[in-house]
């Protein structure tokens, strides 16, 4: 029954916040409509952080608990975590572009270092499908998911330390650098792709869980 529920509320706060993104948020006076993607690129990052940190929890409970089926969990997580890195890094280029004229800027370490994070997720894919299934590649890859955590705050500090304009803070020791109504829809927002997140995640360990049953019956017939 959880993904039923999980898909109704993605469904039902998703196109909330899309009405919300068009339709009621305030245009910004210095980027104009361009802003409005904030709505999307900075959930989306967070979101992405989310999910590496929630693979990182589970590759802990693997490596605590030897259960196969945190294994698989943390494999998911970071899975969606990639997918929403690549979407971070899309929707970042977008804004840049319209912004500030540049697509990428090999000279903002903020920029630079979520795409060292993104490219070490990419890389756990390489490690784990080099191994044959097994309490080995299980190890492996939940000792690397729990090393990769580490460069989550470093990410994320980047930003708050950037004195560059190119990618400027909107939350600071004094909240949010934004009216009421922006920081509104940035919170629906948020809690759409949080929601999508879950729903996708959920959604793709059923299928994996029932691709690894469907296996075994195969074995014990044969």
């Amino acid at each position: 029954m959880r993904l039923p529920a999980l898909a109704t509320a993605c469904t039902g706060l998703v196109g909330l916040a899309l009405a919300l993104i068009f339709f009621y948020a305030p245009t910004d006076a210095d980027q104009g409509f361009s802003q409005r993607i904030f709505y999307f690129h900075v959930p989306i990052a967070l979101t992405s952080y989310a999910c590496f940190g929630w693979g990182a929890w589970k590759a802990l409970r693997y490596l605590r608990t030897r259960d196969e089926r945190a294994d698989l969990e943390s494999y998911v997580a970071i899975h969606q975590g990639v997918i929403f890195g690549a979407l971070t890094l899309v929707t970042g280029s977008i804004w840049a572009k319209a912004s500030w004229g540049v697509w990428w800027s090999w000279s903002e370490n903020e920029l630079v270092l979520f795409l060292v994070l993104f490219l070490f997720y990419c890389a756990y894919f390489m490690l784990r499908f080099s191994v044959d299934a097994g309490p080995a590649r299980a190890n492996m890859s939940a000792v690397y998911a729990l090393f990769g955590v580490v460069l989550i705050p470093v990410s994320f500090l980047a930003i708050r330390l950037s004195q560059k304009f190119i990618h400027p803070v909107v939350f600071n020791s004094h909240g949010p650098q934004m009216t009421n109504a922006q920081f509104f829809v940035f919170c629906v927002s948020f809690a759409a792709v949080l929601t999508l997140f879950a729903t996708l995640y959920q959604v793709e360990l059923a299928g994996k869980r029932l691709d690894a049953h469907v296996r075994e019956l195969r074995e014990l017939l044969t």
